[in-house]
């Protein structure tokens, strides 16, 4: 167990199930784009250590780049997205994978399909770690998914409480 501020958290995904997952998507990306040349789209900040895991496996020509949008304060979602800093490059015609730590709601996903509708891309797809399916209120396809979880917060590798916790290199749940 694990304290981070006020609130305790337990152990609940390994760093061994977690690189189990991302390499299950980079496989699949792999072969889904293997003759074309996508960018990688990391969400900021949560997404930092799932795109430095995803590209050091990912072995065929690639671009990536970051976006910076945010969403919670706490343990809850706000239901608005900020975007703080964007994309300065052209996408059109390109095929872009948005890579995300987490999807619940999906409010951020929807920001991000509009954003790229607007830049005329080939394809968008979206790669998560992690996906919480009783928290998903969106009709946007989730194309890449490496583990699904029940609607609980959880801490670890790039997701934070206020901040603390995304250094850790598994996954930790809030204690009930």
């Amino acid at each position: 167990m694990i304290q981070l501020h006020d609130k305790q958290f337990v152990p609940f995904i390994s760093a061994t199930e977690i690189d189990f997952a991302i390499k299950k998507m980079v496989a699949q990306i792999e072969d889904d784009f293997f003759d074309e040349t996508p960018i990688f789209i990391g969400v900021l900040n949560g997404s930092f250590m799932v795109v430095s895991d995803f590209l050091k496996l990912y072995k065929k020509p690639c671009e990536v780049s970051f976006i910076k949008l945010a969403s919670y304060e706490g343990t809850s979602s706000t239901e608005s997205v900020k975007q703080l800093i964007g994309l300065n490059q052209d996408l059109t015609g390109r095929s872009v994978i948005v890579i995300e730590d987490i999807i619940d709601t999906g409010n951020t996903l929807e920001e991000l399909k509009n954003l790229f509708k607007q830049q005329n891309v080939k394809h968008f797809k979206i790669a998560t770690l992690f996906f919480k399916p009783e928290a998903y209120k969106k009709d946007i396809k989730i194309d890449y998914v490496g583990i699904r979880i029940p609607n609980k917060f959880i801490v670890g590798f790039g997701l934070d409480y206020d901040g603390l916790g995304r250094n850790l290199p598994e996954v930790f749940q809030l204690k009930e």
